[in-house]
């Protein structure tokens, strides 16, 4: 019995130690896209978002407290930045690192589940579908109220029109922060020795969680979110590109998609989000944009695209769809790359 487990043992000793980290990323890049396309982000799950909102959430708490000048709010603000992201890719990694120590396969398990709550393509389908439900059926002052759960203009007076073009808006501005850009630098992090596909992936997730809960030029975040908010648009800033750069190539009008987009976009403020939007809106045929109201108070973003159709929940659906096929794109790109990579490990023998 004992030479039984003894034999097992080392049999799974050698196995760990022919396992390249090209095989794991492999393994790890593809049950994280199935974990995200079937299950999402089940609600009440341990999330590591949460653990960095609730980190920001004090922090912020603190500087405000005991930190009223504008340096020293900004000082706090470049802390706050390099901190949480550079903290999250070091956790990333140690976890990813100490796991696969143990086994490799507990190491592709943990790494698969910390890489699924990376992306966001089922919970940016889901969100859109609980806001269309309604207003399939006629009900649009439910459809105001689901809508208001996830942007922060003000919903209560929207006309139907003003509704589906709110979730088109967030729907295309969240397919590069939150499901393009991820996998960018998941794969970014696979092609780098001794880094793997956690680290970078949740350090970017840091970032644009950071830029979403205090990256705003409106007090009291004017001083703190600074360097968050520039830092994030400097992170999306060459995956936003690429997803520009794919919708075009998808369209099969890359000439025209481009065009638009640089005629519109760079009227937009943000660097990345009138870039990713406009290229939807350039491929489904609709204009995005206009005037919006938050807190009472309108504010007027750029037009984007051209009106040659009225936005409808099929465009919705066939934007969601661009997604999910650039998705599936890099995605099989990614995992080629590294099939290739692995088979050349092997073959000679040597670990990358």
């Amino acid at each position: 019995m004992t030479s039984g487990v003894s034999f097992f043992s080392h049999l799974f000793s050698a196995l760990e130690s022919f396992t390249p980290p090209s095989t794991i990323a492999l393994w790890v890049l593809a049950i994280a896209a199935l974990i995200d396309y079937v299950i999402g982000d089940p609600w009440g799950w341990p999330h590591p978002v949460r653990v960095m909102g609730w980190a920001i959430a004090r922090y912020q708490e603190i500087v405000f407290h005991y930190l009223k000048s504008a340096t020293g709010q900004r000082l706090a603000g470049v802390f706050l930045g390099l901190g949480l992201v550079i903290g999250s890719g070091w956790v990333g990694w140690a976890i990813a690192t100490g796991t696969t120590w143990i086994h490799a396969g507990l190491g592709i398990a943990v790494q698969s589940i910390l890489l699924a709550s990376c992306f966001a393509g089922r919970s940016l389908r889901s969100a859109a579908e609980d806001v269309m439900q309604p207003l399939s059926s006629g009900d649009l002052a439910q459809a105001r109220t689901r809508l208001s759960f996830y942007v922060g203009r003000d919903t209560e007076n929207l006309s139907e029109p003003e509704v589906l073009r709110a979730i088109l808006e967030t729907v295309t501005e969240n397919a590069t922060d939150g499901v393009m850009a991820p996998l960018f630098y998941a794969l970014l992090g696979a092609a780098l020795p001794g880094v793997g596909v956690v680290p970078l992936a949740i350090a970017y997730k840091a970032a644009s969680t950071l830029d979403s809960m205090v990256g705003y030029k409106e007090a009291p975040y004017t001083h703190l979110g600074w360097f968050s908010a520039q830092m994030e648009d400097r992170l999306t800033w060459l995956p936003c590109r690429l997803v520009v750069l794919t919708l075009a190539l998808l369209s099969r009008k890359p000439g025209y998609v481009w065009r638009i987009c640089r005629r519109d976009a760079i009227a937009d403020a943000s660097p990345n989000s009138g870039w990713s939007e406009c290229a939807y809106a350039a491929v489904l045929g609709v204009q995005v944009g206009g005037t919006n109201w938050y807190r009472g108070v309108a504010k007027h973003k750029p037009l984007l695209g051209e009106p040659i159709h009225v936005i409808t929940p099929e465009q919705i659906y066939q934007a969601l769809q661009l997604t999910r096929i650039s998705f599936l794109l890099w995605l099989g790109l990614g995992l080629l790359g590294l099939s290739l990579w692995s088979e050349m490990v092997f073959s000679t023998g040597q670990l990358p």
